[in-house]
């Protein structure tokens, strides 16, 4: 089984993030996340599809 649940910590290495910016991207709902208890986790395959989401945005302006 694929592990697809990340902890802040490793979604923020994954992005290339500092953790207090994918905390805030997170409280904001900019981020795909659920708690568990009180800790963030983020599905890895949401969070590949939230990245092709904002390439896509990207290259909107590039028309």
């Amino acid at each position: 089984m694929d592990n697809d649940i990340m902890t802040i910590k490793e979604v923020s290495e994954y992005l290339k993030l500092n953790e207090k910016t994918a905390y805030r991207l997170t409280l904001d709902g900019k981020l795909p996340a659920f708690k568990v208890g009180g800790s963030w986790r983020f599905r890895k395959s949401q969070i590949d599809k939230w990245i092709a989401e904002q390439e896509a945005k990207g290259d909107k302006g590039k028309e």
